[in-house]
């Protein structure tokens, strides 16, 4: 498995023969925000199977069925909130 962020990374990725390639970010609109279509155009310029990472969220987690994959990457969407601490005395 592998990181990339545009086509030529993904290239690098082929060279070094990874069978997944995580592309990044789909929704968290940071430097290397792609949105959906242009990560679906990035996903189709390979045969690696690519899977979505940054900004997914329950919210948009139905948006990424437009991009037909078959899983994704998420650290702060499987992060568990922490409420405050109750205490009884």
């Amino acid at each position: 498995m592998g990181s990339a962020h545009n086509i030529k990374e993904i290239r690098i990725k082929e060279l070094q023969n990874v069978k997944d390639i995580v592309l990044s970010s789909i929704f968290k609109k940071n430097k290397n925000f792609l949105g959906l279509n242009k990560f679906k155009i990035l996903q189709k310029m390979t045969k690696k199977n690519v899977i979505p990472l940054g900004g997914i969220s329950k919210s948009n987690q139905k948006k990424l069925k437009l991009i037909g994959c078959n899983g994704f990457a998420g650290i702060s969407y499987f992060e568990q909130k922490k409420g405050p601490i109750s205490r009884a005395f």
